[in-house]
């Protein structure tokens, strides 16, 4: 009897297990994995790896906008807030870090603060800032380099060639592009705003507020280097 009871109860559990098995692999067969944020994530903000997880959704709901590997997220910039669980779409995020993380704000560095500009920057490079005046010696004011949101002349029009756009060749990865653009854009650089930390802006107008001390913005070859992904674009930089 006892035999016979646990056979039942194997037989049982058998045929359980392959309706098991045979539900999932419809579910799976009817689904698709996407990326979605395990919290919420500012504008502005770089998305990390550890901050995203994958969920199952339905193939009637999927579009060819949703990001399905974790990969094509981590480490960009969140173009808008993502919320908690929220499919994330490929329009939602950058690799220019143009916008400033949630540390930041762009500031617009006041004419009489600065000394000289390299005539090559342009929106979405990272420039190495500098301080030369009555300090004594000349330095380098933070360690890391810094992103320009903007560059414009004095008729506040954002600088760039007009046949090849600049930021169209970041966008493309198109290094050509990008020279060709520095090249050709032949306006004078009147104002320039960069994304700072509140310590940044504060050591900059504390060095220079008294007009004793001038600001030279020097282009930075990690502008280049980040295209191909060799250097990490995190600004970690607070000042020596």
């Amino acid at each position: 009897m006892w035999m016979s009871v646990t056979a039942a109860l194997l037989s049982a559990a058998l045929v359980y297990g392959l309706y098991v098995l045979q539900r999932q692999q419809l579910e799976q067969q009817e689904t698709i994995e996407v990326v979605v944020p395990k919290r919420f994530i500012s504008a502005g903000e770089r998305i990390e790896r550890n901050d995203l997880e994958v969920t199952r959704l339905s193939y009637d709901s999927y579009s060819e906008e949703m990001v399905t590997d974790m990969g094509a997220a981590a480490g960009k910039e969140a173009a808008i807030p993502l919320g908690k669980g929220e499919v994330i779409l490929s329009w939602k995020f950058n690799d220019h870090h143009l916008q400033p993380s949630g540390e930041e704000a762009t500031f617009q560095i006041p004419k009489d603060y600065i000394r000289s500009v390299s005539n090559g920057i342009r929106a979405g490079d990272r420039v190495l800032i500098y301080v030369s005046g009555q300090i004594g010696e000349s330095r380098r004011i933070f360690q890391q380099s810094v992103v320009v949101a903007s560059v414009k002349s004095s008729g506040n029009v954002e600088i760039d060639s007009l046949e090849q756009s600049h930021l169209l060749s970041l966008a493309e990865s198109n290094k050509d592009g990008m020279y060709v653009a520095r090249r050709d854009a032949n306006a004078m650089i009147e104002y320039v705003n960069l994304n700072l930390t509140e310590k940044q802006w504060l050591e900059i107008d504390g060095l220079c507020k008294s007009g004793e001390n001038k600001l030279v913005v020097a282009y930075s070859s990690e502008s280049f280097s980040r295209l191909d992904g060799t250097t990490d674009s995190a600004k970690e930089g607070e000042g020596k």
